[in-house]
């Protein structure tokens, strides 16, 4: 495949998961970004393995990646600090801070119900969508 062929596949390609899936989401995004131009790691369980720390800062200078952190200020005593940890973290590597959205939600839990509310806003950031193109005309 050619080079343009496949910058144009990834910035046309996002990665999107939830929980221990915007864990897989974070690590395929930052591991394969000739793929994954976009990710959307929602409720990432980074307290899974501190092995994330090290992956994040070999593979965390990423400057055209797009990347949604997203955490509920109801989900555990450690979600909304670890987020937060990895949004500096990313930041401090290069990580381009236009290209990076860190929300802490209130009343957030770890829920699908949570997820579903706030994918409209993870979606119309990564594919920078304007108003007007979010509504059924």
């Amino acid at each position: 495949m050619k080079n343009t062929e496949q910058n144009l596949r990834a910035e046309n390609t996002a990665i999107i998961g939830s929980s221990l899936g915007g864990l897989i989401s974070f690590y395929g995004g930052l591991k394969h970004p000739e793929t994954f131009g976009k990710i959307g790691a929602l409720s990432t369980s980074f307290w899974f393995s501190n092995k994330v720390i090290t992956f994040a800062e070999e593979n965390g200078n990423q400057k055209k990646t797009k990347l949604f952190l997203l955490v509920g200020d109801k989900e555990g005593d450690s979600m909304v600090p670890d987020t937060e940890n990895m949004s500096e973290l990313l930041i401090d590597l290069g990580f381009p801070t236009q290209n990076l959205k860190t929300k802490i939600a209130a009343n957030g839990k770890h829920t699908e119900s949570f997820w579903k509310a706030e994918f409209l806003e993870v979606i119309t950031f990564l594919f920078n969508l304007e108003n007007n193109e979010r509504t059924n005309n």
